[in-house]
């Protein structure tokens, strides 16, 4: 559902979206990285959902946000290249493909 944001690429605007759940990511070394997974993330002011789901790594600015918050952020709309880019030839299942992201999020406010 992240192709309603290739309009908007290299755009920053200001989006809202519900803390859904917290998490963490394997690192290369050390501790695991914490994250957050928005959900129905849409323009400030727009009723129109433009991705249903977005993780982050959780930053200073996300420390005060809980689940079930509504927050307000700005941030950069970009692509990246998505799938597997080993070099293994029984993998099938993950092409190279590109996708789209909100990056740099800022201003984080909660709404509720």
């Amino acid at each position: 559902m992240r192709y309603k944001l290739k309009k908007y690429i290299g755009q920053r605007l200001c989006f809202s979206a519900t803390v859904e759940k917290f998490g963490e990511k394997t690192a290369f070394k050390g501790a695991p990285i914490p994250t957050l997974l928005l959900k129905d993330i849409r323009i400030k002011d727009q009723k129109e959902i433009l991705s249903d789901h977005l993780w982050f790594t959780k930053g200073k600015s996300w420390k005060n946000v809980s689940e079930g918050d509504t927050v307000e952020f700005f941030a950069r709309v970009s692509t990246y290249e998505k799938g597997y880019k080993g070099y293994r030839d029984d993998v099938f299942d993950a092409p190279i493909r590109k996708d789209f992201r909100l990056e740099r999020p800022s201003k984080v406010k909660i709404i509720n």
